[in-house]
């Protein structure tokens, strides 16, 4: 039975079975595979100070935590009430299916550190209490009791530990039940283990004082546990074959195998038998480049989970000092010996003195450099034994492409995986692997590194393409101003990248989870609306924008105040004359004039310009009311501007518009070219139906930001697609910032579209978008600017070959490619997928159907 390394948790302070106290914390990994080196460079040096600030013999985990689909499921319902919204429940049925049987984990990274006895009788008594411990164990006796000052003692030095260790990656203190789970994890490797989630949200697994004295839970049930390297043949599913004639000879044993060809620990407990191969680094590269260094960091593109534990021994510069001439001087007698060589010396011996020379100056640097002297162990695990031999052969074979040399030593494998367990100390038969750095080195191996994307619950978007093994990745759009966050999105990309599919994802769940969506289509097809009605059936209200049957007249449909806000807006807009020109200055006198009458409109805006017109005659004043007057009659009689002039229609109310998805239909409004929007010469000659169109559009998106704002209850969602068309004019621009900027406090998100990061808003609204996306891009000049957009150094070719790679034609496996920029500013490629639901699948695509490539938008 294997030996539990446990007496008592409390906290997250855990007493060994060896009389040491460790204290472990939880640390928050940090992105950075696709960081620029600036933020790197944070990196490395938070955890370079981290391990300055450490003393003794700390340990650090980086596990893999296993996530079955079950737990997807939970994480996608969480907080929704499925009663009120069934659709979100056949959508979490339908992702819980897609997921289940895939292995999937996550990485996460703890740190225990060993603290000090209080006092020299402290420390006796904790040698005492452990040597005790084993007679008791024997006898069936009571091991020696924890005071409850002895743990106020070390209680205040793990709190003082933690502020010390506050300059380096953000860390907490584990819960009893995370230690718990660190141990079982060990045990279950590859089974069906305790989930990870569980322990995190569990109050179970600790200690507490009673009377003085300090009272745990029994932990002997993880030592039900049988240990055995190179696992007993012909049980527990092993094939190895057994050897025919007279028998084994030497180092084979009777069924013909030989116990070097067996470099596993066969791991069997209630839950099963689990094949473990413990792996250690038994030389690393004494230089790499810190682009490439962060070792640790890539085993996430293995396809399979590896966890990693490092035992660390923290030696103080003045120690290190000493070392570092005994080894200069010890090298000086190498070079001595070779003296009467003729060859002379080895490059072996250059190379020495000069990694000896630099170490030494860095030392010198600074009086709080230290070495690290580490001990790396890798596991990899399976339910077979040949499968966890292929496992560990190819992490092997990765290691020795990055210059590293791995090894599974024979007869250390129950020692090396006694590492995983918290509480054990390091057997002295590791002391030939520890490997000698100074602090900043090993800070770039690539500790508390994650390529983690997305919210902790939500709806699943797709899947990190960044790892070896499937990784789903959540956006909770709608949780995002709970979390003080911005719940807008800007999504970009080339023709057939997948932009809209994107948006319609987004917009379905927000919408299945209990929210509200607007969207203005704007396509002939009327696509969205199509979608909604499939989609979202008896739940959805269209709204034809284009055709005259209502009136969307902001000073009949909103508040006097909001009213008049919106109308100065449209006719400086449709108009196209300055806010602060002589003729703005006449508009906003006529619309603040007409919004304090009893019958406020547009078409009384226009009467009121011609009575100023008249009365005036002569005066410049009357002039210009007379020429602005002249062109509002001409919008008037235009069948589009009818919707906003003509008294006889019924106005919009935007109060019923209450559906789930409401979507304005704009086919047949005309747009300006894309290029006259930028030159107001050009812009000047567009046909009026295009001017027209341009500025009924905006009262449409002012319409929408009322809807997603009146509902502070319910989350409101915008849909913008090839926003070009509302960012290209001030108001639009002004517009679009005002729903980004003030979405959050009104649970408010816009979802904004396009091919060029710049149509999405100025550089202000860019910044503040939640979440951000890049779809493929094959033209330089827009693969440059989205990397801007998303905070990429443009200039990284390999980045810009990322971008132009993505969703490659013809592999349709590979549709939905992108990267994405979390809310919580993590970058990572993420492959888009569409919930395999009927009434979402039926018409979220465009590609046209005799297309022989997938769905594409």
């Amino acid at each position: 039975m294997m030996r539990v390394p446990i007496r008592h948790i409390v906290d997250n302070l855990v007493w060994s079975t060896t009389g040491t106290v460790w204290a472990v914390f939880r640390v928050s990994p940090v992105s950075n595979r696709y960081a620029p080196q600036r933020a790197r460079a944070e990196l490395v040096s938070r955890l370079t100070s981290m391990v300055r600030q450490l003393e003794g013999a700390p340990r650090w985990y980086g596990l893999a935590a296993q996530i079955d689909a079950g737990e997807i499921g939970t994480r996608m319902i969480e907080g929704i009430d499925l009663d009120r919204h069934p659709a979100w429940e056949e959508t979490a049925d339908a992702c819980f299916d897609l997921v289940a049987g895939d292995e999937m984990f996550r990485r996460t990274h703890w740190l225990a550190v060993p603290l000090k006895a209080p006092t020299k009788q402290a420390a006796w008594a904790g040698q005492l209490a452990a040597t005790w411990t084993e007679v008791a164990d024997l006898l069936g006796m009571a091991p020696v009791q924890v005071t409850e000052r002895e743990v106020a003692a070390y209680r205040q030095q793990a709190r003082h530990l933690a502020a010390t260790l506050a300059p380096g990656p953000a860390l907490r203190p584990a819960r009893p039940s995370e230690i718990v789970w660190m141990a079982r994890h060990a045990i279950c490797r590859g089974l069906a283990e305790p989930l990870l989630l569980e322990a995190e949200e569990s109050a179970t697994g600790g200690g507490r004082v009673v009377g003085g004295t300090l009272r745990s839970p029994s932990y002997m049930e993880l030592g039900q546990v049988r240990l055995a390297e190179g696992g007993r043949p012909g049980v527990a599913g092993e094939t190895a074959p057994r050897q025919k004639g007279r028998g084994a000879r030497g180092l084979h044993r009777a069924d013909g195998t030989s116990p070097i060809a067996r470099r596993w620990l066969q791991v069997e407990s209630e839950t099963g038998t689990s094949y473990q191969a413990q792996l250690v680094v038994a030389e690393q590269p004494a230089a790499a480049a810190a682009s490439t260094a962060d070792v640790l960091a890539q085993l996430e593109v293995c396809p399979f989970p590896v966890d990693y534990v490092i035992d660390l021994q923290v030696v103080p510069s003045e120690k290190a000092k000493l070392s570092v001439r005994r080894k200069k001087r010890e090298l000086v007698d190498q070079a001595d010996q070779y003296g009467a060589e003729t060859s002379g010396l080895p490059d072996a011996i250059y190379n020495a003195a000069g990694d000896l020379g630099e170490e030494s100056n860095r030392l010198e640097q600074t009086t709080n450099e230290v070495e690290v002297q580490s001990v790396t162990a890798l596991t990899v695990w399976a339910t077979t034994p040949g499968e966890v031999e292929q496992r560990a052969r190819t992490l092997a074979s990765a290691f020795t492409g990055l210059n590293y040399q791995i090894v599974r030593p024979v007869g250390s494998q129950e020692i090396l995986f006694s590492l995983s367990l918290p509480g054990t100390t390091a057997s002295p038969r590791l002391r030939e692997f520890r490997q000698h750095e100074l602090s900043g080195d090993w800070a770039l191996r690539g500790a508390a590194t994650s390529i983690e994307l997305g919210d902790e619950r939500g709806a699943l978007a797709g899947f990190n393409i960044d790892t070896g093994a499937a990784l789903p990745v959540l956006i909770d759009l709608a949780g995002a101003p709970g979390r003080n966050r911005s719940a807008s999105l800007g999504v970009v990309g080339e023709l057939g990248s997948g932009k809209s599919i994107v948006q319609k994802g987004f917009t379905i769940a927000v919408v299945d989870r209990g929210g509200q969506a607007i969207i203005i289509d704007r396509t002939p097809l009327r696509e969205w609306a199509a979608f909604a009605e499939a989609a979202t059936e008896g739940r959805a209200q269209v709204v034809d924008a284009a055709t005259a049957t209502v009136s969307i007249d902001p000073l009949r449909l909103f508040p006097p105040a909001d009213g008049a806000r919106w109308a100065i807006s449209y006719l400086t807009l449709q108009l196209g004359v300055g806010v602060m020109s002589p003729a703005g200055a006449l508009l906003s006198h006529a619309v603040h004039h007409v919004a304090a009458s009893d019958a406020p409109s547009m078409r009384a805006v226009l009467d009121y310009l011609a009575t100023l017109a008249q009365a005036g005659q002569t005066s410049r004043r009357a002039q210009e009311a007379a020429q602005l007057a002249d062109m509002l009659s001409i919008v008037a009689e235009d069948r589009f501007g009818q919707m906003v002039f003509d008294p006889a229609l019924p106005p919009l109310r935007w109060q019923d518009l209450d559906g789930d998805m409401v979507v304005f239909t704009t086919a047949g409004l005309l747009l300006p070219s894309k290029e006259a929007l930028t030159d107001p010469k050009l812009l000047a000659q567009q046909p009026l139906e295009a001017l027209i169109g341009r500025a009924v559009l905006y009262l449409v998106a002012a319409v929408a930001r009322e809807v997603a704002f009146k509902r502070p209850d319910r989350f409101g969602w915008i849909d913008v697609d090839e926003c070009y068309w509302l960012t290209s004019s001030t108001e639009g621009a002004n517009l679009v910032h005002e729903i980004v900027h003030d979405g959050r406090k009104h649970k408010a998100g816009v979802g904004l579209g396009s091919h060029d990061p710049i149509e999405l808003g100025d550089e202000t609204t860019r910044g503040l978008l939640g979440y951000k996306l890049v779809m493929r891009h094959t033209d330089p000049a827009l693969i440059r600017r989205s990397l801007e957009f998303l905070g990429l150094d443009s200039s990284d070719a390999q980045l810009v070959d990322t971008v132009a790679g993505l969703s490659p034609s013809g592999a349709t496996e590979r549709q939905g490619e992108c990267l994405l920029r979390d809310n919580a500013g993590r970058i990572g490629r993420l492959r888009i997928v569409i919930p395999p639901v009927e009434r979402i699948e039926k018409r979220i695509g465009t590609t046209p159907p005799d297309s022989a490539e997938g769905v594409a938008a």
